[in-house]
């Protein structure tokens, strides 16, 4: 059975999945681009997706930060779709047997501090800087490292977002 996520995104295979949802890889049906699909039931104890997805709308347009494609509800389930990332910088790490140059280390480095500036700038604080969550881009944007915002409980001013 084919689903189609708000009209326009065809759901595929699920890539990833934790305490804060499942993460599927979903295509957009008009355009033919990849995107990653992000579902939360709705009756979920503790929800969060809403307020990631006005998160990454409020730090919209920042080098390195994901681009929300979508939010809102189908069925049973809040779903949001983001731009698809690659592997973490951990993963990366692993691949490269656990090793880096130099050169790497000073490029991640200037990359990983330009992310960080740009929340704090935006009033954010990250509170969870870790391997794990920067992620390398894909496509036009792999030699860029993307922020994982997430996990939300983790970024500072969320009353702030509650109130939106």
């Amino acid at each position: 059975m084919e689903h189609v996520i708000g009209g326009k995104f065809k759901l595929g295979r699920k890539i990833g999945g934790g305490s804060f949802g499942e993460l599927y890889l979903a295509v957009n049906i008009q355009t033919g681009e990849e995107v990653a699909i992000k579902l939360e039931p709705v009756k979920t104890k503790h929800p969060q997706l809403h307020y990631e997805s006005k998160l990454y709308l409020l730090l919209q347009g920042g080098t390195g930060i994901p681009h929300l494609k979508w939010f809102g509800v189908e069925g049973d389930y809040n779903c949001m779709a983001i731009d698809l990332l690659g592997p973490s910088l951990e993963d990366l790490f692993n691949y490269c047997n656990r090793k880096f140059s130099l050169k790497t280390v000073l490029m991640l480095a200037d990359q990983l501090l330009n992310r960080v500036e740009y929340m704090h700038s935006r009033g954010f604080l990250h509170r969870d800087i870790k391997p794990d969550n920067f992620l390398m881009g894909l496509g036009r944007k792999a030699n860029q490292i993307m922020i994982k915002v997430l996990p939300f409980k983790l970024v500072d001013l969320m009353e702030t977002l509650m109130l939106l």
